[in-house]
């Protein structure tokens, strides 16, 4: 059980340098979403396929889903009609 050295103080020093980081993971992930639903609706698949994908169900909440499709540059890509349909969906699941 051979740890290294300064891993546990690795661990403190990153924590002091950001002690809320994890505020921010979830923006990241759906930074992240937002590009991947981008990228595979220009690929030409269906947007319910891609949210029903378990890249994005495995990342993001409901809600957190419902705050990608508001993002400006979602809409520019898969159109406002689409995403208003996927909103009203999303809020019908609640």
């Amino acid at each position: 059980m051979e740890q290294g050295y300064n891993r546990p103080v690795a661990r403190l020093t990153s924590f002091l340098r950001n002690p809320f980081a994890f505020l921010f993971a979830t923006r990241g992930a759906e930074e992240r979403v937002a590009v991947y639903i981008i990228r595979e609706h220009d690929r030409g698949r269906d947007l319910s396929d891609i949210l029903d994908d378990p890249y994005v169900v495995n990342r993001l909440s409901q809600q957190e889903i419902a705050r990608v499709l508001e993002r400006p540059e979602v809409i520019r890509a898969i159109g406002d009609d689409v995403a208003e349909a996927h909103r009203r969906l999303l809020a019908q699941r609640r």
